[in-house]
């Protein structure tokens, strides 16, 4: 196949899957004459910072120049653009054509990133070429993946640690356990003590996790996630989450809530069916069971809480960010403990 794309929502694993991907379509071939690479520039922000739509059409020019010279001294040439996610479906037009008729001797490797990628270009790709994921996604698979690779072993509690140190960073596994075999070697059985140094800084934490949390009413947990939102970035998550959209993340969730709160709705099927369809009836069901253990009353200082701290978030008192948000969860927590009120 001459056109490959590479996809895949967490940036090191994707890269780590391109990167694979280039050195076996270049076999044999030199690298340093059979390897050309661009990389797609981001979108001017407004502040002087190069970018715009000619940038971007130029990286799609120079690739795509690239793409049409047959090879000099090697069998094939390899054309990487990376982050094409950041390509308007205008600008990936001329990707779009030459994939209809590519030059045989020119391997096209597509990386996304960026942004969401344009529907004609996968579409293109799909017709014309391979589509390529990396192999495991998810935190815990990588782990096994990476650890049977170096030959090491972790524990229990030294797995649970590490996993709840990424949470939903898959990517910074492999660097993780490069490190641990660099230190310890293959054939080491690890425990939670000796990995912990090696660790490195936290990756984020799904939102979810601070909602799932003030349910079971654990204060400390609750707390942890919520300081860690705030304050971790990591190669998915380039910024921390702004106080306001916890705020607003909270909001959503005890609106499903308040919809459940109906004499009407007796099941599961019920309650999923309120929520638009789009939730399990297992999932709809454990929502039921937290808006009835809450009640009408639970709800309504719910929602008194959110807009006490949406109110102080935005000046009314003059109370640190962090400590709003604090008081805000600790009191949803509480209320998480109650049983239902009528």
């Amino acid at each position: 196949m001459s056109a490959h794309l590479v996809k895949g929502e967490d940036p090191i694993l994707r890269s780590d899957a391109a990167e694979a991907l280039v050195t076996e379509l270049l076999g044999a071939d030199d690298r340093t004459l059979a390897l050309e690479e661009v990389t797609v520039p981001p979108k001017a922000s407004g502040d002087g910072e190069v970018g715009g739509s000619d940038a971007r059409v130029a990286a799609v020019d120079a690739a795509l120049n690239g793409a049409s010279t047959p090879p000099f001294m090697t069998e094939s040439r390899v054309v990487v653009v990376r982050d094409v996610g950041l390509l308007s479906a205008a600008e990936v037009e001329p990707i779009v054509r030459y994939l209809e008729d590519p030059l045989e001797t020119t391997m096209l490797v597509l990386v996304a990133g960026g942004g969401a990628l344009a529907k004609s270009l996968e579409t293109a790709v799909k017709k014309h070429g391979t589509v390529h994921v990396p192999g495991a996604t998810k935190a815990v698979d990588v782990l096994a993946q990476e650890l049977a690779t170096v030959g090491m072993r972790l524990r229990p509690d030294a797995t649970k640690e590490l996993l709840a140190h990424v949470g939903s960073d898959a990517g910074l596994i492999p660097g993780i356990v490069e490190t641990l075999a660099g230190a310890f070697g293959s054939g080491v059985d690890l425990g939670s003590d000796a990995i912990a140094p090696y660790f490195g800084g936290e990756g984020r934490v799904p939102v979810w996790d601070l909602a799932n949390a003030i349910e079971k009413g654990d204060k400390a947990g609750a707390l942890t996630t919520l300081h860690r939102l705030l304050t971790v970035t990591s190669p998915t998550q380039p910024k921390p989450v702004h106080p306001l959209q916890v705020v607003a993340i909270l909001h959503s969730h005890y609106r499903r809530l308040l919809t459940l709160d109906d004499p009407n709705i007796r099941s599961a099927e019920d309650a999923a069916t309120a929520l638009g369809g789009r939730t399990s009836p297992n999932s709809a069901r454990y929502r039921l069971k937290q808006a009835r253990a809450l009640g009408t009353g639970g709800l309504r200082d719910a929602f008194d809480h959110l807009a006490r701290a949406d109110r102080d978030l935005k000046g009314e008192r003059a109370i640190p960010g962090d400590a709003v948000l604090d008081v805000l969860v600790v009191r949803l927590c509480v209320l998480s403990t109650r049983t239902g009120r009528g």
